[in-house]
């Protein structure tokens, strides 16, 4: 596992032969990381031959005002333990020192002009963000400059006619992974740890003993997860 230095990239990003690199870019909250998230990077990899994947915890999510989140340290820590042994994941922490909102569109800009020549780049995003990607930050720049690379499930055809509303032909332009049958987010892992409900197998083993040894995601009085 490789960690990736704020607002620069590696020196080698090239494959052998001086062929171009093909790099996964996975940002997201990861408040908690979990299994979905890794089968969808492992998915991914071989569905599209990716040399690398990288995970970009956001420090400021602009798409969650107001919701209480877990300190970015803690879920840099997840991030780091969960891809921990799999040397095509990395982290990043190119969005680790910024105050200002962390955008998907930002982020890919900047990698692009970084690694021009030496990289191609593939975005990975679940269906729901897929879903909400019209309120995102310049989201037609990132459906028609970027490889947007999608975790598809059954039963989700109503997010398809409004994202094809939004952006017409936009199934066309991206590449679908099929998932084994996980149906995973962060919000439904908190709200298991809230019920009382147990997450193993859900999150990975050291992920899951770092949740419990922090107690991470118990409600605090006056004060509830969302």
């Amino acid at each position: 596992m490789r960690t990736v230095g704020v607002r620069r990239t590696p020196d080698r990003c090239s494959t052998a032969g001086n062929a171009k690199l093909r790099l996964g870019v996975f940002g997201g909250t990861f408040d908690p990381v979990h299994v979905g998230h890794l089968l969808l990077a492992q998915e991914a990899a071989v569905r599209l031959a990716l040399d690398q994947t990288w995970f970009v915890p956001a420090n400021n999510p602009p798409h969650k005002p107001g919701q209480v989140q877990t300190p970015f340290a803690d879920r840099l820590a997840m991030v780091k333990l969960a891809v921990a042994g799999n040397p095509a994941l990395g982290v990043s922490l190119l969005n680790a020192d910024d105050a200002a909102p962390n955008y998907s569109a930002d982020l890919m800009a900047m990698l692009q002009e970084q690694l021009a020549g030496r990289a191609d780049l593939f975005f990975l995003m679940g269906m729901d963000s897929l879903r909400d990607l019209h309120t995102w930050h310049q989201p037609d720049w990132l459906v028609h400059n970027c490889e947007l690379v999608v975790l598809n499930r059954p039963g989700v055809e109503e997010i398809w006619i409004a994202v094809e509303a939004r952006f017409p032909g936009i199934r066309d332009r991206i590449h679908l992974v099929e998932m084994p049958g996980v149906d995973l987010s962060g919000t439904n892992i908190r709200a298991r740890i809230d019920a009382g409900a147990p997450i193993r197998y859900l999150v990975p083993s050291a992920v899951h003993d770092y949740i419990e040894e922090h107690s991470l995601y118990v409600p605090v009085m006056g004060n509830p997860r969302p």
